[in-house]
């Protein structure tokens, strides 16, 4: 797992998530959260991670992830700074969504 970019695709976080090798965490609203979000993503709002930082696995790499890849792109490199093996879904939940990939709810969307 050390050998991974810092930025990673859709398809290879879903790779990763099927083998339970990551802990994914949205840091976007929860307005945003409830309307879509991937399957078995822990929700911690960005302004809230220094806080929440305590509560994430520091042994397992965590993929952080928003609706565009700003605000997890900012959650990356914070963690990375830290000590973190900190990853970015590249392009967000948009992109995740335009590689057909599923999210829940299956009625949901990427607000």
């Amino acid at each position: 797992m050390g050998d991974l970019s810092q930025e990673l695709s859709p398809r290879q976080v879903a790779d990763l998530l099927r083998e339970d090798e990551v802990q994914l965490v949205d840091v976007r609203e929860t307005f945003e959260h409830e309307a879509g979000r991937i399957a078995d993503d822990v929700h911690i709002e960005l302004d809230r991670l220094t806080e929440r930082a305590g509560s994430l696995d520091r042994e397992r790499p965590i993929v952080f992830y928003c609706r565009s890849g700003s605000r997890s792109e900012m959650a990356t490199h914070a963690f990375a700074a830290a000590g973190f093996q900190a990853h970015n879904l590249t392009g967000g939940l948009k992109a995740w969504v335009a590689d057909g990939l599923p999210i829940e709810p299956p009625d949901g969307r990427v607000a």
